[in-house]
């Protein structure tokens, strides 16, 4: 394991509970300006290059989008008023970038998919600050993260574990093992999206397979399934986003989004509606800016090959 050099920064020194709080209020850890007459022109869809292969997608404080590539680990970003961009982060062979989160001192925290690592990218220089190998390189599916107190959380979509890397410090990787009512189902993508629980106490994970939301304690690992209602389960269920106590789960295959309300304790979660689009080609993982949520086409039921064409496109609230 390579651990980040990184002297504590001023965040980590405030501590966890403030971070936790803040992601408690966000859903995603990231602040976010609210709609104006001036965003609204913004474009709502914009190409990626061809062969990207994009699959995850985050924004932060400023009004740029950066997305993963499983072509190569690269790392693409956006000016979300134009809708242009370039890379920040080369990729290599051998390496992809499946679900990213962006922190508020410019760290990208990247799940490396099925490699078994997670990475550290600088997004305002591209520099790669550090790489944590999470579990054994075959057998294993690095899928998406969240940022919540002091860690970055990965789902393994091929094993019933999480694991926290440190956040801006030095420190080492804690494995959480899921228990409780998780059901783990071989040769199959499971654990997929993640997101903080209201409170920013615990985790809210999607089971891709069997189409299932679970709320994960992160002191033991019990995974306690949360009831459905108004819906029979969340096939395909790929990346989570919270605003509240309101989760958006996109459903890739499915074109989809669907979303639900969440009771106080988060032992239910009620459909409310569902958000399409003719221009939805298997999008994967959502972000937020303003009144918009931005997600990527992954278009799994396309040709995946250099000529390609990819595109990311938004949609309101």
């Amino acid at each position: 394991m390579v651990r980040n050099q990184l002297q504590p920064s001023r965040r980590a020194v405030l501590g966890g509970a403030a971070l936790a709080a803040l992601t408690a209020a966000t859903g995603a850890g990231t602040a976010n300006a609210a709609p104006t007459a001036r965003t609204a022109a913004w474009p709502t869809e914009f190409p990626l290059p061809n062969g990207f292969l994009p699959e995850g997608i985050t924004i932060g404080a400023k009004p740029y989008a950066y997305m993963g590539s499983r072509a190569d680990g690269a790392v693409y970003r956006t000016d979300l008023r134009t809708g242009e961009g370039g890379f920040i982060h080369q990729g290599t062979t051998g390496s992809v970038a499946i679900g990213l989160k962006l922190d508020h001192d410019g760290l990208l925290y990247i799940a490396g998919g099925g490699g078994g690592s997670a990475r550290v990218v600088d997004s305002r220089t591209g520099r790669l600050v550090a790489t944590y190998q999470l579990t054994d390189s075959t057998g294993h599916f690095i899928n998406d993260v969240i940022l919540l107190g002091d860690r970055a959380w990965f789902t393994d979509s091929r094993d019933s574990v999480l694991y926290g890397i440190p956040r801006g410090h030095r420190g080492e990787i804690r494995s959480l093992p899921l228990s409780g009512d998780w059901v783990q189902t071989p040769d199959v993508n499971n654990a997929n999206g993640i997101v903080s629980t209201p409170d920013g106490r615990g985790l809210i994970v999607v089971s891709s397979t069997p189409g299932k939301l679970y709320q994960v304690s992160l002191k033991t690992g019990r995974a306690t399934e949360i009831a459905l209602s108004g819906a029979a389960d969340i096939a395909n269920g790929d990346g989570l986003f919270r605003i509240g106590r309101t989760l958006y789960v996109v459903q890739n295959r499915l074109n989809l989004i669907s979303v639900f309300g969440l009771d106080a304790k988060v032992r239910s979660a009620t459909l409310r509606r569902t958000i399409t689009d003719p221009r939805f080609d298997v999008p994967t993982t959502a972000a937020r800016r303003g009144d918009r949520l931005y997600l990527v086409n992954a278009r799994f039921t396309s040709p995946q090959t250099p000529d390609t064409t990819f595109n990311a496109v938004a949609v309101s609230l």
